[in-house]
């Protein structure tokens, strides 16, 4: 399988997943703990069918020392008991924003305030930036179709 485009080769793609991967990084240097990070990614990556993605992030999150018991249950996460309340609450608040198409009125008040309990404002502030930012990349890389697959960890950075 090819990429419809090459966005690794491509000026204008690079320019722009410079800026992405920028604002990406104001999340990863915020107080969000690291596992939320990768679960939140892996989750959305899911739900997008991005086979890049959840390929880049489940090594990353298996570099960074995540279980595999972990990570085979994020998809189904509500059956796990494997997963903390804050980490609960923020998968919630991953489908609920990468699914807003499928909620008319967007996210519930209710998923909202379980991630309130759990997270600061400026960690409330990451998180949200982190599902924008995942759902962006997700997005890019099912339209050009990039095979997923080869991601080693470290390999774009």
């Amino acid at each position: 399988m090819n990429a419809r485009l090459n966005l690794f080769g491509n000026k204008a793609a690079a320019t722009f997943l410079r800026h992405i991967n920028s604002a990406g990084k104001v999340v990863t240097d915020s107080g969000l703990p690291a596992a939320t990070q990768e679960l939140v990614k892996i989750r959305a990556s899911q739900i997008n069918g991005c086979g890049f993605c959840t390929d880049m992030h489940t090594k990353d999150a298996t570099e960074a020392g995540e279980t595999a018991l972990r990570l085979h249950l994020i998809a189904v996460w509500r059956e796990a008991t494997v997963f903390t309340d804050a980490e609960r609450a923020a998968l919630e608040l991953t489908e609920q924003g990468t699914r807003i198409a499928d909620a008319a009125g967007g996210v519930p008040d209710e998923v909202w305030g379980k991630a309130a309990e759990h997270f600061d404002e400026d960690q409330l502030v990451a998180l949200v930036a982190l599902i924008a930012v995942i759902n962006a990349y997700n997005r890019l890389n099912v339209i050009v179709q990039q095979p997923a697959g080869d991601y080693r960890p470290g390999m774009f950075g």
